[in-house]
C-alpha cells in the first residue's frame, strides 16, 4: 500500500480498532457554483482502492476511472442532491446537509458511524462525526468526494447540451469570467441559482 492510502486509512483504522466497522464517508460537490445542483455522495468501502484521494487533487480522467472502481467495488453507495430552486429556498448550507442526508439514506444498509466532511453533522439515525478537511484526511470521505464530483460534472455536461451558450461543460457552473460575461449579456437560465446572482446581476 502506498503512503497516501496509508495516511487516509489511518482515520478508519482507529475506528475499526474500537469495533466500529461499517463506516460511511460523506462529501458534497457544488456548494460554490452559480448554477446546477449541489450533489452529495455516501460510500461504504470494504476494499482499498489505490489512488483514492481528495477529488480536487485528481485529474478529471483519474476521477472518472476511480468513480467506476468505487461504484463497482463499494459495499454500498448513495447519491443525494438538491436542485437550484431548493438551494434558493433553503440556502446552500441547508441544501448541502439535505443532500448529504439523502445520500446516507440511499445507502440502504445499517451503519456504525457516518463521517461527514466539514464542520456540520447531519440528522440521520446513526452516530455522525464531522471531519474538517475530511476529503484530504479520511479514505471513505475522499472516495465520497470523487463520487459526488463525477456525478455532478456528468450532470453539468448534460445541461451544457441543453443550454450551450453558457459553457457549463467547461466551468461546471462556477463563476468564471466567461460565465459571468454570458450571464450579464443574456441573463440566467432555469438552472441558475437566483440567490447566488444578486451581487453579479
Amino acid at each position: 500500500m502506498k503512503g497516501n492510502n496509508a495516511e487516509l486509512l489511518a482515520f478508519e483504522r482507529r475506528l475499526k480498532e474500537e469495533g466500529i466497522t461499517v463506516i460511511a464517508g460523506v462529501d458534497e460537490a457544488g456548494r460554490g457554483p452559480l448554477a446546477g445542483p449541489v450533489v452529495a455522495a455516501a460510500v461504504v468501502l470494504g476494499t482499498v482502492i489505490e489512488g483514492v484521494n481528495d477529488s480536487k487533487k485528481l485529474s478529471e480522467k483519474k476521477r472518472e476511472l476511480l468513480y467506476d472502481r468505487i461504484t463497482r467495488e463499494a459495499v454500498a453507495y448513495g447519491i443525494g442532491q438538491v436542485d437550484p430552486r431548493g438551494i434558493d429556498e433553503m440556502n446552500i448550507r441547508n441544501a448541502t446537509l439535505a443532500a448529504m442526508k439523502q445520500a446516507v439514506e440511499n445507502l440502504g444498509i445499517a451503519l456504525d458511524r457516518v463521517l461527514v466532511d466539514g464542520r456540520d453533522v447531519i440528522d440521520v439515525k446513526y452516530p455522525v462525526e464531522a471531519v474538517v478537511h475530511g476529503d484530504a484526511t479520511c479514505y471513505s470521505i475522499a472516495a465520497a468526494s470523487i463520487l459526488a464530483k463525477v456525478t455532478r460534472d456528468r450532470q453539468m455536461r448534460e445541461l451544457d447540451a441543453k443550454y450551450p451558450e453558457y459553457g457549463f461543460g467547461q466551468h461546471k457552473g462556477y463563476g468564471t469570467a466567461a460565465h459571468i460575461e454570458v450571464l450579464r449579456r443574456i441573463g440566467p437560465c432555469p438552472i441558475h441559482r437566483a440567490s447566488f446572482l444578486r451581487k453579479i446581476l
